[in-house]
């Protein structure tokens, strides 16, 4: 009886330590939870940021530029909504959010261009924070700032005889072509310039940097002289023999251009890809070129009789429709080539070629070979329109197999165009032309509307035969616009 007592004594003295427990456990996490609170809260270390980084829209895309912001600081922002637009490399894409929230900062302002990839564009809270207390991260001062205010500081000791301790001898100098022939039109000694290129190089940059820093006593007097008869003999000292005329690199702003200067652009993303593009065509895939002459008369014909029926198309859907037929029937052309050798497609995408203010660009009717010239039409006008506009998106612009470039409005009667890689083909549309042609059955004369189209092949891919064959059927489908529908 004695023993059960106490153990009932002990047990209730065991409950009430084990709820005390409870209760400063409950005491510890409140005070845990109002620390975190507090320590999280703005007033101590700021509002959280969710940056948002310059992204890569293309494949191909390594800068971008900013054209327009759609929101505003301080708006609410849900998830999928438009952000800005951004010049990629191919055309002005539509960048939307990924996470709901308000945009507190606009870190790179509208109209900045060549924005590397990465790079911190915008900062974003989560919703319900004070967006005016965002924390902004420090950009990082970009390194050719740094070297450009290193260079700025240098000009009093460039103009002293002090740099040429620091270079090589004359005998041991290496200068580029560019610099060169920089140092020697204005007359500049190549041991005040700084070489910074590989092994000592004294590059474009440097010869351009010590025309910067040395001054110009000579160009002056000559351009102004005091006498007003004597002075265009003065100034019109002709070279010597063998020698460059001493022409100004840039023309001036404001002032007419002279004989022989220029003035740098800028050149747009989009531009510089498309450079990049054709010297990489032209230098890394073997063309091949072959022309033939197809008679329109029937394609003709049936457009007219479309137009009496209120069903517009042009001469170029045909040939969309043309060329995507001829390349079900012979699916060798529908090939790209790639480092492993040439894959075949199994699909038929036409890139359709369209002229625009920063440059061509190729929009893409998908399967075509499955769609009817009136479907061709109203999609390839969508297309050229998004694409004149910038607002095309890349699945519209990536993936193509065939391409068309069409210059035949410009009254252009044939020419060879840059195979667009890794596609294997480009067709070049020339102008139809009326001509007269001797009729084999009754010895008698008619008129041709004649069409001359040049197909650029890959020769790694295609060879003369196979593109032969190509254009033989090509034509016979342009000609007999019923085998496109029976194909």
């Amino acid at each position: 009886m004695a023993a059960s007592l106490r153990l009932g004594r002990q047990g209730i003295f065991f409950g009430l330590k084990l709820s005390n427990i409870h209760k400063s456990l409950r005491s510890t996490q409140s005070l845990q939870e109002k620390a975190r609170h507090f320590f999280h809260s703005p007033w101590v270390f700021g509002v959280a940021p969710l940056n948002v980084q310059m992204p890569a829209l293309s494949p191909t895309m390594e800068e971008g530029n900013i054209v327009k912001w759609l929101k505003k600081e301080g708006e609410a922002v849900a998830a999928g909504d438009a952000l800005c637009e951004i010049e990629t490399d191919k055309a002005v894409v539509t960048m939307e959010s990924n996470d709901d929230g308000i945009l507190a900062k606009i870190v790179i302002e509208e109209g900045s261009r060549n924005v590397r990839l990465g790079t911190l564009i915008a900062v974003m809270v989560e919703e319900g924070q004070d967006w005016r207390q965002v924390e902004i991260p420090s950009p990082s001062a970009p390194p050719p700032a740094t070297h450009e205010t290193i260079a700025t500081a240098v000009p009093p000791p460039a103009s002293s005889p002090a740099p040429p301790p620091k270079t090589v001898p004359v005998g041991s100098l290496r200068l580029s072509p560019a610099a060169r022939h920089i140092l020697d039109t204005h007359g500049v000694d190549p041991k005040l310039a700084t070489p910074t290129g590989p092994r000592g190089l004294i590059t474009k940059e440097d010869a351009l940097n010590v025309l910067k820093l040395s001054p110009k006593p000579k160009t002056t007097p000559i351009i102004a002289p005091p006498s007003p008869g004597p002075a265009p003999v003065a100034s019109a000292i002709p070279p010597p023999p063998g020698s460059r005329p001493n022409i100004p690199p840039l023309s001036v702003p404001g002032n007419p251009g002279t004989p022989g200067t220029f003035t740098e652009h800028p050149a747009s993303n989009v531009r510089r890809v498309i450079a990049q593009r054709l010297t990489q065509s032209k230098t890394t895939i073997p063309h091949a070129y072959a022309s033939v002459d197809c008679d329109m008369a029937a394609v003709m014909k049936l457009r007219k009789d479309l137009a009496n029926d209120q069903i517009k198309v042009s001469v170029n859907d045909f040939i969309i429709k043309a060329a995507a037929v001829t390349l079900k029937e012979l699916p060798d052309v529908n090939v790209t080539w790639s480092d492993d050798g040439p894959r075949a497609l199994d699909s038929i995408h036409i890139s359709i070629a369209v002229a625009t203010d920063k440059g061509l660009i190729t929009p893409i009717i998908r399967d075509a070979a499955n769609k009817g010239v009136h479907e061709i039409s109203t999609n390839a006008k969508a297309l050229a329109q998004k694409a004149r506009d910038g607002k095309l998106l890349p699945e519209e612009y990536q993936g193509g197999s065939f391409s068309i470039s069409n210059l035949g409005m410009f009254g252009i009667s044939g020419f060879s165009a840059v195979i667009n890689p890794p596609q294997a083909c480009i067709l070049a549309v020339g102008t139809s032309r009326a001509e007269l042609s001797l009729c084999e059955d009754n010895q008698t004369l008619r008129t041709q509307q004649l069409m001359t189209v040049t197909l650029s092949s890959d020769g790694r891919l295609v060879d003369d035969e196979l593109a032969s064959r190509f254009l033989e059927r090509f034509r016979a489908n342009l000609e007999e616009p019923q085998r496109m529908a029976l194909a």
